[in-house]
């Protein structure tokens, strides 16, 4: 589509709809291998395993998580398909051309957080693999700076540059790349659990890990209930989708370059739902068979991979675990920031900027380390600040504009998207009080139960969903667009 009339502030051709539109299927079940298949991914699904007391718990859990996140994508990649608009832009028809800015720089800075995680947890699989060498051993415990081990300094920088290189010619080349990062790390997790239950002696579904093991395991994440219980299983399934809280947003930023809406479903269907529950299982298995073999709970794969006999295979888990790292970051915390951040300045900024100002600031992140401690504590407070602004951009666009967008007028200043001066007041104080009770009640005092926090991002997205959709019924004379995208 060939905007007319667009504003130099509003518009520069990564911000423009999609024109070519090849990511068929595969290339959308791959933005979830590349998301999932993580060093991240497998600790928090072997640390999620951990509170459910047993496997069946545990797929049930995750499978009943996995449902929901595949609705929601859907929601959200069949307005990116429709529009070929990235999520910035989008969220300019619900928060206004320069309200939108907002909600970009929240995702944005939530990326920020996620792009060290990773990195962090990519540059741990090498230093795993490399202090098995006695010399760089020795420089990891001698040599300490920033907060960090020298060699884990090392690690992360050279992790983290190497990203930028994936990004040098576009989402192309993205798409390339996370078509063969995904699955290999498939084969490289299908290879753990092969080895550790060939050096168990054992094939095992059931968990022999001590209930007293599991307690002080889980003691400090902040899950209500004993392993096991129902508390605890509702907590899961809420842990896991808000995993997926930051892409929720920004999954249009994939699904515009779809043909289809059925290339979006079916890439969904084998990515989300059938490849989470697999995946999972995979974890649990991996999970149970460590712990037969080496007498304790290790949820990092790296920390697997470094115990290992065969050099060879701590080589092969390590670079594989890196590269799928690597994936997972160029997927999710590069695309959207760099999104995110030319939005903000189109005429400055592109999307290769707005990726290395994200690269950047998730380096100057690195020796503050916000991400070490516990995975679902981790999760739950990023993922509850993003809740709000999706509330009000799945309530905007399918029940107050049903699904029709005027594509044009989200990329003019005297649009039908101008609202009150390019700020849509409705939207900012539904998002606002949704994020009161989402993030800032929660997190910031013990006003609210204790187990509020684990729900935050669905409270988020309800509240700031039920306000918005009231005060634009409440608004007078009420404009729903009725162009087509």
């Amino acid at each position: 589509m060939e905007i007319k009339g667009a504003s130099p502030d509003l518009y520069n051709e990564d911000l423009a709809p999609a024109k070519i539109r090849n990511w068929g299927p595969f290339s959308i079940f791959n933005v979830w291998t590349s998301d999932v298949h993580s060093l991240w991914g497998y600790y928090l699904a072997a640390s999620l395993f951990l509170f459910c007391g047993g496997f069946v718990n545990f797929i049930v859990a995750i499978g009943i998580g996995s449902l929901v996140i595949y609705a929601l994508m859907n929601l959200v990649g069949y307005a990116g398909v429709k529009t070929g608009v990235p999520y910035p832009v989008l969220a300019r028809a619900s928060f206004g051309i320069w309200g939108a800015n907002l909600p970009a720089l929240v995702r944005a800075v939530v990326a920020c957080f996620w792009y060290g995680a990773q990195t962090s947890a990519a540059s741990g699989a090498i230093v795993a693999l490399l202090i098995r060498s006695d010399s760089f051993a020795q420089f990891h415990r001698d040599v300490h700076f920033l907060g960090h081990s020298g060699l884990e300094v090392i690690c992360f920088v050279v992790i983290w540059a190497l990203q930028l290189l994936i990004i040098q010619k576009g989402m192309e080349t993205v798409r390339r790349f996370q078509d063969w990062a995904g699955p290999a790390v498939w084969v490289m997790m299908l290879i753990l659990a092969i080895y550790l239950c060939v050096k168990s002696g054992k094939f095992a579904f059931s968990s022999d890990i001590p209930l007293d093991v599991l307690l002080d395991k889980t003691k400090d994440a902040g899950v209500p209930g004993t392993p096991g219980s129902w508390t605890s299983l509702f907590a899961v399934a809420a842990i896991w989708v808000t995993y997926f809280s930051a892409l929720y947003l920004n999954f249009c930023d994939f699904s515009r370059y779809a043909p289809d809406k059925s290339a979006v479903r079916t890439g969904n269907l084998w990515g989300l739902p059938v490849n989470l529950v697999l995946f999972s299982m995979v974890a649990g298995v991996t999970t149970i068979a460590a712990y037969d073999v080496y007498g304790e709970v290790l949820l990092h794969p790296d920390q697997i991979s470094a115990k290992f006999d065969s050099w060879f295979l701590a080589l092969l888990a390590a670079l594989t675990f890196a590269v799928a790292t690597l994936g997972i970051n160029v997927v999710a915390n590069f695309v959207s920031p760099a999104f995110d951040f030319a939005n903000v300045f189109p005429r400055a900024i592109d999307f290769k900027k707005g990726g290395y100002i994200a690269a950047f600031i998730a380096l100057v992140l690195y020796p503050f380390a916000p991400w070490e401690g516990s995975a679902a504590s981790f999760v739950g407070i990023i993922g509850a600040t993003m809740g709000p602004i999706l509330g009000v951009m799945l309530v905007d666009y399918y029940l107050i504009r049903k699904g029709e967008i005027d594509v044009e007028a989200l990329y003019r200043e005297d649009g039908e998207f101008r609202f009150q001066g390019g700020w849509h007041v409705n939207a900012l104080i539904a998002a606002g009080i949704g994020a009161l009770f989402s993030s800032i009640l929660p997190n910031l005092t013990n006003w609210l139960p204790a187990w509020w926090g684990i729900y935050g991002w669905f409270f988020g997205v309800a509240i700031a969903g039920v306000i918005y959709y009231a005060l634009r019924l409440a608004a007078p004379g009420v404009k729903v667009s009725g162009a087509k995208a």
